[in-house]
C-alpha cells in the first residue's frame, strides 16, 4: 500500500510540474539571459553549459540528461571523482529569475547531494529524506527548511528561483517555499561554478528541461513586502564549522613596460 501511494505521489506532482512554473515573487523580471527546452539535438557550448568534475552531459529524449563521469575518469583522479552529475550555468546574473524543471532519477543521497545551487558554496538547497534545506555561506549555516517534503527519484519538479542582493527565494510548485535573507547570498563562488548549479544523487542522473534565465529590474514587486512577511520565521542555525581562511599567498612583483604591458619576472 506505502509502494502505491508513493507512486500515485510522484504521478501527480509530474502532471502538475507539467503546468505553468510558479509566478515570481520578489523580482521583476527585465530581459531572458537563456531559454532552453531540449525537443531537439543541441549543441552545449562550454561557456554556458559547464560539466563539472568530468561528468556527463547530453540532450537526449527529449530533456538535458546528467550522468557520473567514466570509470576512466573516476580511476585518474584522487579526489572530485564525479560520482554525481554535476553542472554550472555561468550566464546567469548575479540577481535573476530562474524557472527549470528538473527530476533526479536513481542512485542514492548522500550527506551533500542532491542539491541545486547558485554560485559553488554560496546559496544552496539540499534534497534529503529530512526534507529541503536552504543553506548559506559554505554550508556553514542553515537558513530555511521544509521537513515535510521528501523528493522522490524520477519526480519532476517545477521550480521558480530568485535572488536580489541577499535575498533568495525558491518556490517548488506544488511545494514548499523556501526563503531567506543572508549577508552571503550577495557574494560571488570563492571556488568552481559561478551561475546555476546542480548535483545529482550519486551514481544517478538529472534531467532539466525548460529552463528560462532572467535578469531583473531594479524595483520589486508591487507585493513582494506583504509577501515576506507571510514567510515561516527561522532563525539560523550554524551546522558546521567554517572552513579557516588561508593565509594570502606572497606574489612576485609585476614589472610595468613602457608601453603600459606586464612583464613578469
Amino acid at each position: 500500500m506505502i509502494k502505491t501511494t508513493l507512486i500515485l505521489s510522484c504521478a501527480l506532482i509530474s502532471t502538475a510540474a507539467t503546468a505553468q512554473v510558479p509566478a515570481p515573487l520578489l523580482a521583476i523580471p527585465d530581459k531572458i539571459v537563456l531559454e532552453a527546452d531540449f525537443g531537439k539535438a543541441r549543441n552545449l557550448p562550454k561557456n554556458i553549459w559547464q560539466r563539472r568534475q568530468g561528468t556527463r552531459w547530453a540532450v537526449a529524449e527529449g530533456v538535458l540528461r546528467g550522468e557520473q563521469s567514466s570509470p576512466e575518469y573516476q580511476a585518474s583522479k584522487k579526489d572530485h571523482f564525479g560520482y554525481e552529475p554535476r553542472l554550472s550555468i555561468p550566464v546567469t546574473p548575479a540577481n535573476f529569475i530562474a524557472s527549470f524543471r528538473i527530476r533526479f532519477v536513481g542512485g542514492t543521497e548522500t550527506g551533500i547531494v542532491p542539491f541545486i545551487e547558485f554560485d559553488h558554496h554560496v546559496c544552496r538547497v539540499r534534497f534529503n529524506r529530512d526534507g529541503a534545506i536552504l543553506l548559506a555561506d559554505h554550508e556553514v549555516w542553515k537558513v530555511a527548511d521544509a521537513p515535510g517534503f521528501v523528493w522522490e527519484s524520477g519526480c519532476w519538479y517545477s521550480i521558480t528561483a530568485e535572488r536580489k542582493d541577499s535575498e533568495f527565494v525558491m518556490q517548488i510548485k506544488d511545494g514548499p517555499t523556501l526563503y531567506a535573507d543572508h549577508p552571503s547570498f550577495a557574494g560571488s563562488a570563492p571556488s568552481g561554478g559561478n551561475g546555476f548549479g546542480v548535483a545529482g544523487p550519486r551514481k544517478g542522473q538529472v534531467e532539466i528541461d525548460d529552463i528560462v534565465i532572467w535578469s531583473i529590474k531594479s524595483d520589486d514587486t508591487a507585493n513582494w513586502q506583504a509577501t515576506k512577511t507571510q514567510m515561516p520565521k527561522f532563525t539560523p542555525v550554524q551546522v558546521k564549522e567554517p572552513k579557516p581562511k588561508k593565509a594570502p599567498t606572497r606574489k612576485s612583483p609585476i614589472k610595468r613596460s613602457p608601453a603600459g604591458k606586464a612583464d613578469k619576472n
